[in-house]
């Protein structure tokens, strides 16, 4: 469908939300002279990008499937329409998914009219106002119109991830903070699960004889390494928060009201290896870091218990990881077994008080030796609890979104949908990921429609789980 711009300021009204429209306009971008994927299209050339001269009932915002150079002259936009209510930038339209060409064509470009600039208010801080939203590539024609809005009826969650580059990382100099704020926006990502990680520094990729890399630790931890290292990846994970404007959430209520607010994190551990067999630093991060989701084990065999990827040396879960449940279970902190061997997750599961969480995996019926896949038995075990796994979208088990959605059925076929979530390890995967933003997460939610799941049970493996787990483990005792 063409539209033209009067259709635009008479509010396009007749225009259904989903429809694939074109637009022809100018654009004006964040930054001007600089290329970005997000921008805002007018009818007028504005004189700069100061000036647009638009108000946000005579704009378009635009979100392309890749970063778009200024051409220096209109262009015409293709992809989904959107029509916006409530949008803190005040935009009250946008094309996502879009492809946005130059047009060549005099004839055409002269078509749009430029003396209505002189009609039009001036724009400033147009890089604070504009507001991604899911930028979802070539594949966003097969997210049906309504995706969008059964999406917003359920908390969305995110439970493990590192996204932002929040990890310390095995390097002198920590990675340069990346965006996290705006691709949840844009996707609908209500709650990220953000696991700071403090074994790195002992532990390096190597690679097999079969070619497949992985992760092992190397050396033991010198005393207050993982104390230390523990803490400066907390203060990491807050700087991060407070440059991207993400509130902590910390009682069994704000999880749920999240749906309405976004842009929230469950401050989150990968691995206790922190505690240094020492409970009263659980207590201290719960109380200066708000700690709120705990997992046991990573890549090191710490004081809690035995890992998938090396040899068991304590026959599963430890009596010092006894307690650090039980005390778990007292605070208020969700219990995550992901990393842990079978006999781990069995003892975990006969300790715990509240449903446990295993936040990444995929099923496999015979994993390999030091393979993160689990068996069926394995994820019962967690289930057993009324607890949720998480799926993870490894591109070498999932090579595609609708084969990451398949393996979230054969995982609810093993335990009952009531008990899978999503999990996406975000930039913590040694290999490639086939949701590596959360701006595709509504690809990820029509994948599951397409894969036979209802928009209820897609709901609750989106975040309607672990949100029911959430409440469980932050109820009073």
């Amino acid at each position: 469908m063409r539209l033209r711009w009067p259709e635009i300021y008479s509010a396009a009204r007749d225009v259904a939300p989903g429809t694939r429209v074109v637009l022809a306009g100018h654009p004006v971008f964040p930054t001007p002279g600089q290329p970005s994927d997000t921008l805002v299209l007018v009818e007028d050339n504005p004189c700069c990008g100061a000036h647009a001269g638009l108000h946000a009932a005579m704009a378009v915002e635009v979100h392309a499937r890749a970063e778009v150079a200024a051409p220096g002259g209109p262009v015409r936009v293709e992809g989904l329409w959107e029509p916006l209510t409530g949008d803190p930038a005040g935009w009250r339209y946008r094309i996502r998914g879009a492809t946005v060409t130059p047009i060549r064509d005099p004839w055409e470009a002269a078509s749009l009219n430029r003396r209505r600039l002189l009609a039009l208010g001036a724009l400033s801080g147009l890089a604070a106002c504009a507001a991604p939203v899911a930028d979802v590539g070539k594949d966003a024609a097969s997210i049906q119109p309504d995706t969008l809005a059964w999406m917003r009826a359920q908390v969305t969650v995110d439970i493990h991830s590192h996204a932002g580059h929040i990890n310390l990382g095995r390097a002198a100099v920590p990675p340069a903070f990346t965006p996290v704020a705006a691709p949840m926006r844009a996707g609908g990502m209500d709650v990220v699960c953000m696991a700071v990680v403090s074994d790195s520094s002992v532990d390096r990729i190597v690679q097999t004889a079969s070619g497949r890399r992985r992760i092992v630790a190397y050396r033991d931890p010198e005393p207050g390494e993982m104390a230390a290292r523990g803490e400066a990846a907390f203060q990491r994970l807050h700087a991060l928060m407070a440059r991207e404007g993400l509130r902590p959430i910390l009682d069994a209520g704000e999880l749920a009201r999240a749906r309405a607010t976004g842009g929230a994190v469950v401050v989150a551990a990968e691995g206790a290896d922190f505690l240094e067999g020492d409970t009263d630093r659980l207590d201290d991060a719960w109380r200066r870091h708000g700690l709120r989701h705990l997992q046991l084990t990573h890549y090191r065999v710490n004081e809690l218990g035995d890992i998938q990827t090396a040899p068991p040396v304590h026959r599963g879960l430890t009596d010092f990881g006894a307690e650090v449940i039980r005390r778990c279970n007292r605070l208020g902190i969700v219990v995550d077994v992901a990393h842990g061997t079978p006999d781990l997750v069995r003892r975990a599961a006969a300790v715990t008080a509240r449903p446990l969480v295993l936040s990444h995996t995929a099923l496999g019926a015979r994993p390999s030796r030091y393979s993160r896949a689990i068996t069926p038995e394995h994820a019962r075990l967690v289930a057993g609890t009324d607890g949720v796994i998480g799926i993870w979208p490894v591109a070498a088990t999932f090579p595609t979104l609708a084969a990451m959605a398949g393996g979230i059925r054969a995982m609810a076929d093993a335990v009952g949908v009531r008990h899978v979530g999503v999990g996406s390890d975000m930039l913590g995967l040694v290999g490639p990921s086939v949701l590596d933003s959360y701006r595709k997460l509504p690809l990820l939610a029509q994948a599951l429609r397409d894969a036979g799941f209802t928009r209820e049970e897609a709901g609750m493996i989106l975040g309607g789980n672990y949100a029911r787990v959430w409440a469980a483990s932050l109820a009073p005792a």
